[in-house]
């Protein structure tokens, strides 16, 4: 029954070719119109909506607490075994402000002065030192050009002076902007020479909601420019910075790789179809498939997300696949091992038949018919093939609709669509054209199609899969032991597989040696901005959003255990931890025992109540706690509103401690040390609750939420195939079992891609994770058309070696373009000089050879161990 519907539907495609070309590229256009729908935004990792306590933390701070308006970045000057504190280098640090000023564009960006750092502190110092003397202290903060000349105009002694009682531990300043932030970590209190030292660029955030300040982004790179005309060692961080060095790594990186990618798809596929006109039907397939997918996104508002990177890929990787497996099976019917017009004659129209012969049956055959009777017999051959994998697959990727989340949701329609359209256009479009282009050739230019099939004939290609064949019948239980142990050794892999987010993973690194040896052109630049951030990182203690994490506490919070064992958990924080620590060895951890300590030093009347309540001598009240916070916010409500947060009765709802990070450290171990912390709070302060969140934190558990719901969907996905090919087996061969056979070669696949990247080191997170639905989608489409052919080619040979082997080398031949093509193409993107890029083709090429290799070495053994099962039985 299955056999006659391929039959009908491959004897129509064959024979209303042109009906079927124009009904499809109608189609094709009506699909592809969805692009100009498509207005929706990029969605990134933060649309993701999980409910957790860290997030709940995180949305109560931000309708609570004052939010941080506007963009920071830092700027570090350093002079490796020198000294930047010179008046000189300061000198030139106040000259370079004043230059970025001056340029009214990027003028406009600054929020107020613009810069923070040791240079206006010193500047600010030296204006107010020289203005004492004029009658009453100035009013306000004095402008860059101010301190500028207030600081140059000091002699070398009076300089000395000045940076000696700025850094003094003790000194009090005007501005209250505390030096040693801007100072490494390693600095010591009170010395004069350092060999780095950093600058806040403060800028404002004028974008709307939900974008990006792409202003402020485009100045940084104006202004890392200029800073560079001034320092010979100096360099700036910023989220601008890093978009464009990611940008230029990515356009360097595609100068470099899209000509070897070129090369090496011609190659392989000039080596499998052998002729130029086939090579560019399957390059126009895929475009009409792409066509397909944008449109999709378009009619259905699909937005882009970091998780559809991957449905290109996957459906570029199918459509080289079916086009392979139409065109090879094609050439096989027309002037392979089939004889279209004995063997098949039940699938050739009669009225192809009259068409080409005016009816008399004594007339030969046209080109015209035995193109389209060719056509007939190879499509039919396979269309049920494809036509399960598309299912199976699309079906598959489909069942994860039901995740909870958008971004998996979307991945899941767009992914199925995207199947969808690769089978129309491969299992319809292109035999078409084929058969349209081919019988022009033969019949009007009387040049001949004739090409034998990948794999059949004598080479290369043949004898390889030949000794598969021969030796997966010789020995199937060693492979299937090998793979078993091999799969075993992945399982284990993913047990200690590093599954951590790190943003600084996702930094352009410097360019290899081996770059220098390219044409000019091709030749990339110069990165260093991974080393930069990771000495950023380690050396100063960093403001902004990703640079801090932070724990909330509500409950009691004016119980008396609660500021002691803050006070107690903050002081005592390792050098190895990810929470960053001043120069004076202190964690860099602001709170409400910071804040209560920094106004009493100031104010006589908040140290009083302090000292009237604090029964254990460490400068922090323990009984009427309330009544302390109410006078401090009396006295500087500014800071305690940092800290603190009231209701309209002015009772305290919750406390906030902000903590400074090393961002160099992955979101996980963040996570981790800053949840060890509250962790500390919690315990010695039972009537409270401490909850880490902030942007490392929440991003963390986006990370981990995703990346637990991917491995969830895509273990759905397996058993949705499995229980599909279950089914269809028993349909058509009554034989269930062959279900879980097609699909055992897919895990164990699977379980080789994640033990290599255990090996080689690559983390399983959300980005990786992603990429292994290649693995999911290619391994299915090759076990189906590779278990299909078996079935097809044991019913055609009495013999099981030569049944092996006319499939092997029938549709392996196919499947090995297939996978060389994809994995050559991919591949090279591991020469890029963007990480992410580099996993992706790693990762890629990596889990297309698996999907290969366990297709026509664990499938065969599986297929043969059945077959002597089945005599064995027979037999008894």
């Amino acid at each position: 029954m299955a056999g006659k519907i391929a039959s009908r539907y491959a004897n129509f495609v064959a024979s209303r070719s042109k009906l079927v070309i124009v009904g499809i590229l109608l189609l094709t256009v009506l699909v592809g119109a969805g692009v100009a729908m498509d207005d929706t935004e990029d969605a990134g990792l933060g649309e993701f909506e999980i409910d957790s306590p860290e997030t709940e933390a995180s949305d109560f701070i931000a309708e609570n607490y004052a939010q941080q308006e506007g963009v920071i970045s830092q700027i570090v000057v350093r002079e490796e075994g020198g000294n930047v504190l010179t008046q000189e280098s300061l000198v030139a640090g106040l000259d370079f402000q004043l230059e970025v000023r001056e340029d009214d564009e990027l003028a406009e960006t600054l929020d107020g002065n613009g810069f923070i750092g040791l240079e206006n502190v010193l500047g600010t110092a030296a204006y107010f030192q020289a203005e004492a003397g004029d009658g009453p202290p100035p009013e306000g903060e004095p402008s860059i050009a101010d301190q500028r000349e207030a600081l140059n105009s000091l002699s070398e002694e009076e300089f000395a002076q000045l940076l000696e009682s700025v850094l003094d531990p003790d000194a009090e300043l005007p501005g209250g902007e505390d030096p040693y932030q801007f100072l490494p970590t390693d600095y010591e209190p009170g010395e004069t020479t350092s060999d780095a030292r950093l600058t806040l660029l403060l800028q404002v955030d004028e974008s709307g909601e939900d974008e990006d300040p792409e202003a402020a982004y485009d100045a940084q790179v104006e202004i890392n420019q200029i800073l560079d005309t001034y320092f010979d060692d100096a360099f700036m961080f910023g989220q601008g910075i890093s978009n464009e060095a990611s940008s230029q790594a990515t356009g360097d990186s595609f100068a470099i790789i899209t000509p070897f990618a070129f090369v090496m798809i011609l190659l392989v596929l000039g080596i499998a179809y052998r002729d130029i006109i086939d090579i560019l039907l399957a390059f126009a397939g895929i475009v009409a498939v792409l066509i397909w997918m944008a449109g999709i996104m378009g009619w259905l508002e699909i937005p882009m997300n970091v998780i559809l990177i991957a449905v290109p890929f996957l459906l570029i990787g199918l459509s080289i696949d079916y086009a392979l497996h139409v065109v090879m099976r094609y050439r096989e019917a027309g002037y392979g091992r089939l004889d279209v017009q004995q063997k098949e004659s039940d699938a050739i129209d009669s009225e192809m038949r009259d068409a080409a012969t005016g009816g008399d049956p004594t007339t030969n055959i046209s080109p015209e018919f035995r193109i389209r009777a060719a056509m007939t017999v190879g499509l039919a051959s396979v269309i049920l093939a494809i036509a399960a994998a598309t299912f199976s697959t699309g079906v598959g990727f489909l069942s994860n609709i039901v995740s909870p989340l958008p971004a998996i949701q979307d991945f899941a329609v767009l992914s199925a669509g995207g199947i969808l359209a690769t089978f129309v256009i491969f299992g319809a479009l292109i035999p078409a054209l084929k058969v349209e282009i081919d019988t022009f050739i033969e019949g009007r230019l009387g040049r001949s199609r004739k090409k034998p099939a990948f794999g059949v004939g004598e080479g290369v290609a043949n004898r390889l899969l030949s000794g598969v064949a021969s030796f997966a019948s010789r020995a199937p239980l060693a492979v299937i032991l090998v793979a078993f142990l091999l799969a075993t050794g992945g399982a284990y892999g993913a047990t200690t597989i590093d599954t951590e987010f790190n943003e600084a993973d996702f930094l352009p690194q410097d360019p290899p040696e081996w770059t220098s040896n390219l044409p000019g052109p091709l030749q990339p630049g110069s990165y260093t901005i991974s080393d930069d951030f990771e000495y950023l990182s380690n050396n100063f203690q960093l403001q902004g959003g990703d640079s801090e994490s932070q724990i909330l506490i509500r409950g009691d919070v004016t119980d008396g255990d609660v500021l002691p064992a803050i006070d107690d958990a903050t002081s005592d924080i390792e050098e190895n931890s990810s929470i960053a620590l001043r120069p004076d060895g202190t964690a860099a951890i602001d709170g409400p025992h910071t804040v209560l300590r920094e106004v009493a030093e100031e104010d006589d009347e908040l140290a009083e109540a302090i000292a009237d309540r604090d029964t254990t001598g460490n400068g922090l009240p323990d009984d009427d706690v309330a009544a302390v916070y109410e006078l401090l916010f009396d006295i500087d409500e500014d800071a305690a509103n940092e800290v603190l947060s009231r209701d309209d009765d002015g009772e305290i709802t919750s406390a906030r401690l902000i903590i400074s990070v090393r961002s160099a450290e992955s979101a996980q171990t963040i996570t981790e040390d800053t949840a060890a912390l509250a962790d500390r709070i919690q315990t010695n302060a039972p009537a409270i609750t401490a909850v880490a969140t902030g942007a490392p934190v929440t991003e963390s558990v986006l990370q981990d939420a995703l990346l637990d719901n991917l491995v969830e969907a895509f273990s759905i996905t397996l058993v949705v195939i499995l229980l599909f090919l279950t089914l269809l087996f028993y349909s058509k061969y009554r034989s269930p079992e062959l279900g879980a056979i097609v699909i055992a070669p897919v895990v164990a696949a699977l379980a080789w891609l994640i033990g290599a990247m255990a090996i080689l080191d690559i983390p399983f997170n959300s980005e990786t994770a992603v990429i292994t639905s290649l693995a999911i989608g290619l391994g299915v489409d090759y076990s189906i058309h590779a278990g299909e052919r078996f079935i097809d080619e044991r019913e055609r040979h009495e013999n099981l070696d030569d049944a092996l082997e006319a499939s092997i080398t029938g549709t392996g031949g196919a499947l090995l373009a297939s996978a060389g093509t994809t994995a050559a193409a991919f591949g090279v993107l591991a020469l890029s000089l963007a990480p992410p890029l580099q996993r992706f083709g790693i990762v890629t090429g990596t889990a297309i050879v698996f999907a290969f290799f366990a297709c026509v070495t664990v499938l065969p053994c599986l297929l043969v161990v059945r077959e002597r099962i089945k005599e064995r039985f027979s037999k008894a």
